[in-house]
């Protein structure tokens, strides 16, 4: 595969986290200020399904294509930048994993609160938080590999 492809793919990759998650952040956010069981069912169940679809293709493509790019420019894994983007690229999937099963939870809350012609439950609102809250960390980290990928800093681990 040739540099430009694996850049490409690494590239789109990106663009596809980074969207995604901010897409998905905006569309959870809206339906919860409804605080319509059914709109945050109908968007939740969306969500997930695009988390599913875009967020974890992209997830498993980013480290093989950002290997391949790191070799094929004669990059050593072990480089500053590069070891730097991978530890916060670990970080956003810990803070990733768990929003992934609360956004599960949060849609069968709001689906079962949809059958009862309820709004969502408390522990709905409890988990709103939380996946909120890991949200920004996630996306931070998301947004620091972005700026180690365009500038590659120099980090000398060594001289830390």
């Amino acid at each position: 595969m040739t540099y430009f492809m694996l850049k490409f793919l690494h590239v789109v990759g990106a663009a596809v986290l980074l969207g995604t998650g901010a897409g998905i952040a905006f569309f959870m956010l809206l339906a919860h200020r409804t605080g319509n069981s059914a709109t945050i069912a109908a968007v939740a169940r969306i969500v997930v399904i695009a988390d599913f679809i875009f967020t974890a293709t992209a997830v498993v493509a980013q480290p093989v294509t950002g290997a391949f790019l790191a070799w094929h420019s004669g990059y050593p894994l072990t480089e500053g930048w590069i070891v730097l983007s991978i530890l916060l690229y670990l970080i956003t999937g810990l803070f990733w994993l768990p929003v992934v099963w609360m956004q599960i939870e949060m849609r069968n809350l709001a689906m079962q609160a949809t059958a009862e012609k309820q709004p969502p439950p408390q522990r709905y609102d409890t988990l709103f938080r939380l996946w909120f809250a890991f949200g920004f960390p996630a996306f931070a980290a998301v947004l620091a590999i972005f700026w180690l990928m365009i500038s590659r800093p120099s980090i000398d681990w060594f001289a830390l």
